[in-house]
């Protein structure tokens, strides 16, 4: 296997672009064992998803998880796949399509924005190795995780860092910083909040449930936990909620380790026992809905909080194609490329050089 991709074809006359790419965690091809059995090995073979020894780790995936989980996730996906596919595939695609519009129109010609999935379809590689074919020499990279932990942020930039290691000529990188406490996302949050109260009225208490990772990341150095509790405190404050009137908690634990606290499934039990007449669960930790809030919150978290003596129970959407949040994270991605950027702007004296280069470059047998 040759240690380098092959390079596109390379004109003079083309004038670079710049590549946005949108990523997500992923999912599987289709709601299918068989389909979730090589997903879950992807997702669960990452060292930065889950840090025990190598080989002990092996064992217990290849012998014990892989033969057992993939049938019962598969169950969970086939609860709420749509037509279009996967929903979090189907919501990554048209925030990209979205924001490739609305960016386009600020800087015609001059951007290509895709998405990618860090497991699963359309893959890291294919779409980086796409833009390079379309002469993106420039690339920003938008993990699509408002707060950072090394097992989901990180983790892109390690696939990112992977493919272009194999790049001989590698495309100037940025990747956009975590936006936990963006006004831009926050406001949007807020936005899709009021609306959902406008609509379906409004609850007596707010849980956010943030997806969880083990404690000992935090005690590690992991910033997730604080991240979390920032944008929960910046869109209680934007919301006008006080202390008992909203409540931060922490979903999808695995294994017997510790994780984050408190748990959302405890936190359900408790405001149940509450009798709170109606309780609103918004998931801010994700800006598309997926398996982890479709299935887990709006169904799961539903049967657990009526189950346990609570009343109404009412799940908030993500982001998802919202145009607050298209908007705000154009805006984001805008600041990233500052410097970039020339507005499609090219004069006939700069096209004209170019041509010209191009024409020597193929006289002299350098250029096809």
């Amino acid at each position: 296997m040759p240690r380098f991709y092959a390079e596109p074809d390379f004109s003079h006359a083309n004038p670079s672009k710049i590549g946005v790419l949108l990523v997500n965690l992923g999912s599987p091809d289709a709601p299918t064992a068989k389909a979730v059995r090589p997903y879950l090995k992807q997702f669960l073979s990452d060292p930065r998803v889950v840090e025990i020894p190598k080989p002990i780790w092996w064992c217990i995936l290849n012998v014990i998880i892989l033969n057992v989980r993939p049938k019962k996730s598969a169950a969970k996906y086939a609860s709420i796949w749509t037509k279009e596919g996967s929903p979090l595939r189907v919501w990554t695609e048209k925030q990209a399509k979205l924001v490739k519009g609305t960016l386009g129109e600020q800087f015609k010609g001059e951007l290509v924005v895709d998405y990618a999935m860090r497991y699963g379809n359309p893959s890291i590689e294919q779409q980086i190795l796409k833009m390079k074919a379309q002469n993106c020499q420039h690339l920003v990279v938008v993990p699509m995780y408002p707060q950072y932990a090394a097992s989901t942020s990180a983790s892109v930039f390690d696939e990112v860092a992977r493919v272009l290691q194999k790049s001989r000529f590698q495309p100037a990188l940025r990747v956009m910083a975590p936006f936990y406490d963006e006004a831009a996302y926050i406001e949007a949050l807020a936005h899709g909040v009021r609306e959902h109260w406008r609509v379906n009225g409004r609850g007596e208490h707010l849980l956010m449930s943030f997806h969880g990772v083990p404690k000992y990341t935090l005690e590690k150095g992991d910033p997730y936990h604080c991240h979390a509790y920032k944008t929960g405190r910046l869109l209680a404050e934007n919301l006008g909620l006080v202390a008992g009137q909203y409540t931060v908690a922490f979903q999808s634990r695995f294994g017997k380790a510790e994780w984050l606290q408190p748990y959302t499934s405890d936190v359900l039990h408790k405001l149940a026992k509450q009798k709170i007449p109606r309780l609103d669960v918004i998931c801010p930790g994700f800006v598309a809905d997926c398996l982890e809030t479709l299935e887990e919150i709006a169904m799961e978290g539903r049967d657990d909080y009526l189950a346990a003596g609570g009343a109404q129970y009412s799940y908030i959407p993500c982001l998802n194609d919202q145009e607050q949040w298209i908007s705000g994270l154009s805006t984001l991605i805008s600041r990233e490329l500052t410097g970039w950027l020339t507005n499609g702007k090219c004069s006939k004296n700069e096209k004209s050089v170019l041509e010209q280069r191009d024409a020597r470059f193929r006289s002299l047998g350098l250029q096809k």
